[in-house]
């Protein structure tokens, strides 16, 4: 069905909308599977650097193999093996939660991106799909702002309990400098995004209660003249 240039104008915005819903859902899974939440570097010639994430981390190992010294990549799983701090326990679960919350926010904003190009005349569901987006969506950047604002302060302004377990090729005693990483802007610009697309929502569930209070009478019937 073809579109006037006003509803086109419309549609265009509710595809912003989306468009930005779909990049905050990227970015937080970005952001989940980061192993750059902690970037470590320590007074060693065998592991110089490592990357910690809140599932994961990550590092390369200076091995001696018939006398050539070789730099291996390793890994190393964050379980209870490990001394794990409160930022990270509950960051993992608030990460968790603000990326379903966006994956149900792709479902409900797709379904009435589509109900509208169709101009299916159901507008308490729009306005129903609309603010659960928008809750969702502004639940899941609360989620995100904190988990992110906590890990930094506690990382630079504070003192982590997290610790290596006693596997691990090095100890946090040797610890020397800590690196500020792109997860903490990453973070902030994923609940900005997540915030913009909610406000987005927000305007058209006032739209369609707009255009639904405005229909009736436009389709009303026209009072019958006296012959």
């Amino acid at each position: 069905m073809d579109l006037g240039q006003p509803e086109l104008k419309h549609y265009f915005l509710k595809l912003i909308g989306l468009f930005f819903s779909y990049l905050a859902w990227a970015f937080g899974i970005s952001l989940a599977s980061s192993r750059s939440w902690r970037v470590w570097e320590f007074n060693s010639n065998i592991v110089p650097i490592v990357f910690i994430g809140l599932w994961e981390a990550f590092y390369f190992q200076k091995f001696n193999i018939s006398g050539s010294i070789v730099e291996l990549p390793m890994h190393s799983r964050i379980n209870g093996s490990w001394v794990i701090s409160d930022e990270i326990c509950y960051g993992q679960g608030l990460i968790l939660l603000a990326n379903f919350m966006k994956s149900v926010v792709l479902i409900f904003g797709s379904v009435a991106l589509l109900l509208c190009r169709i101009h299916v005349p159901y507008p308490d569901f729009l306005r129903l799909c609309y603010n659960i987006s928008a809750f969702f969506l502004v639940i899941s950047s609360s989620c995100t702002t904190i988990t992110v604002s906590w890990n930094f302060a506690v990382d630079f302004y504070g003192q982590t309990t997290l610790d290596f377990p006693l596997s691990f090729p090095i100890g946090k005693e040797i610890l020397i400098r800590k690196h500020f990483s792109y997860v903490f802007p990453l973070g902030l610009t994923t609940a900005t995004v997540s915030l913009i697309s909610a406000a987005m929502f927000f305007c058209e569930t006032f739209s369609i209660k707009q255009w639904s209070q405005v229909k009736p009478m436009v389709v009303g019937k026209c009072p019958k003249r006296k012959v």
